[in-house]
């Protein structure tokens, strides 16, 4: 990468290659990683990447190379469901990262992803918005279907969903 004819190596995940263009200028969220002898720079398309890169690289025993090649194995999103749902084959099968280190990322970092607003998993789903869709068209609205949607158990299909949401909200309204 070249910024006003000073070139600098940014190390990005593969996600981030495909969508740069030679020649064109390309906006990344830098992570500056400073070490003992080292000063390397890890890019990213977005604030959420790179807000999951600084965690993950946050665990003991994960540094930042490991932490790009989690980002090998699928996006942001997968890695956070990954995390969520304890799915230790997805990290383990990122190269130098064993099974003790991969727990440690799913315990360390499971409380982090559920306490924070922004990185709510539940949102973004397609099967989420399908959810929210569905109630909308019942009459309410985006924000009591989110809310709904955050109190309901990620198993079952979408019709269960949509029937525990509605109990929710049903009890929601006899409180009001």
């Amino acid at each position: 990468m070249s910024v006003n004819g000073v070139g600098y190596k940014v190390f990005i995940p593969n996600d981030v290659m495909t969508k740069i263009q030679l020649n064109e200028p390309s906006e990344l969220f830098i992570h500056t990683h400073v070490g003992e002898s080292i000063l390397d720079l890890y890019g990213f398309n977005s604030m959420e990447d790179l807000t999951l890169f600084e965690l993950l690289i946050g665990v003991s025993g994960i540094g930042p190379k490991t932490a790009l090649g989690i980002f090998t194995k699928g996006t942001s999103d997968k890695i956070k469901t990954a995390i969520v749902k304890g799915d230790v084959a997805l990290f383990t099968s990122v190269p130098r990262l064993g099974t003790k280190n991969a727990q440690k990322i799913i315990i360390e970092l499971r409380s982090k992803l559920g306490s924070l607003q922004s990185l709510d998993l539940n949102e973004n789903t397609s099967e989420s918005q399908e959810i929210i869709e569905a109630l909308k068209q019942l009459g309410f609205s985006p924000q009591e279907s989110r809310e709904a949607l955050r109190h309901i158990e990620s198993e079952g299909n979408v019709s269960d969903k949509i029937r525990k949401a509605l109990k929710i909200l049903g009890k929601n309204s006899r409180k009001g």
